[in-house]
């Protein structure tokens, strides 16, 4: 089967050549922007296609790899031609297939949401890291199985998931990875008030946050707390409520503790964090 993208981004460059090194036959790139679409043409040894009856045409599987607010709109294009037989595929984490391909099955076609579990953050290099990623697909019955396996055979974990958890899903997907992001440039602020700069504080946070991650995923976020929540340790957290001026900041520091609490206290049922819960509240 020869696969398709429509939208020469950075997934769609990653994934097509990933696909690609696995074997996986790539049909071609056809995007907006017709110069991105030839360079993902060229890095991945397949076609520019300049119109959609071409490249859906010669194409039976079908990637959109726009923004999640094009996709409706690249699919109602699509449709427009005979689309009966293909299997049309987004990697929008949020998305479901039926809210982005809502009609499809009277067009004979099948919709799909394959995501992988990855910061595709570069065009020519995060194709390397998709080996590692864990995919998650949600669509039609039909044909569900087949790409699970396809994507099982290259060697990567699969787990279809229902469609009525996809948002809960992706929210746990930006927990684990875009919030992240958040807390560490929160950590490198008070860093910066203590004379580091950016890069130097980036060194030193390092290695605490690479050991925490680290035990988090090789035991559970149980195991791998520490500090003063989970001692119960309510002076030390008064100095940083204190310490942190801005409302915002402030407040997400008490709501992240309080989950620590509940961690803390199923962790330790013998110590009562009344007094903690009350500070942070």
């Amino acid at each position: 089967m020869k696969t398709g993208f429509i939208g020469a981004g950075k997934v769609g460059f990653s994934l097509g050549k990933y696909l690609l090194l696995n074997g996986i036959n790539i049909s071609g790139y056809m995007s907006r922007n017709p110069e991105s679409a030839q360079k993902a043409a060229e890095f991945t040894s397949s076609e520019l296609f300049t119109d959609y009856p071409s490249l859906i045409a010669d194409s039976d599987i079908i990637f959109i790899t726009v923004t999640d607010g094009n996709i409706k709109s690249v699919f109602n294009e699509m449709k427009k031609y005979d689309i009966s037989g293909k299997l049309i595929c987004h990697c929008s984490g949020a998305m479901t297939a039926n809210e982005a391909f809502s009609d499809i099955s009277e067009h004979g076609a099948y919709g799909y949401s394959i995501h992988p579990l990855y910061p595709v953050s570069d065009k020519y290099e995060s194709y390397k890291g998709l080996k590692d990623a864990f995919f998650c697909i949600e669509g039609d019955e039909k044909y569900l199985t087949f790409l699970k396996n396809l994507f099982e055979n290259i060697g990567n974990n699969v787990r279809i998931i229902p469609t009525e958890t996809k948002k809960e899903y992706h929210a746990a997907c930006a927990v684990s990875s875009n919030l992240v992001c958040g807390l560490i440039a929160e950590s490198i602020s008070l860093m910066e008030k203590c004379g580091f700069t950016e890069k130097d504080a980036l060194s030193a946070l390092r290695p605490l946050a690479f050991a925490n991650m680290n035990k988090i995923f090789e035991t559970s976020p149980s195991q791998a707390l520490t500090g003063a929540v989970e001692r119960c340790d309510t002076e030390t957290i008064k100095k940083h409520l204190n310490c942190i001026k801005n409302e915002d900041e402030r407040n997400m520091y008490r709501a992240v503790s309080l989950m620590l609490v509940g961690i803390a206290q199923r962790k330790h049922p013998e110590t009562d964090y009344t007094e903690m819960t009350a500070l942070l509240k």
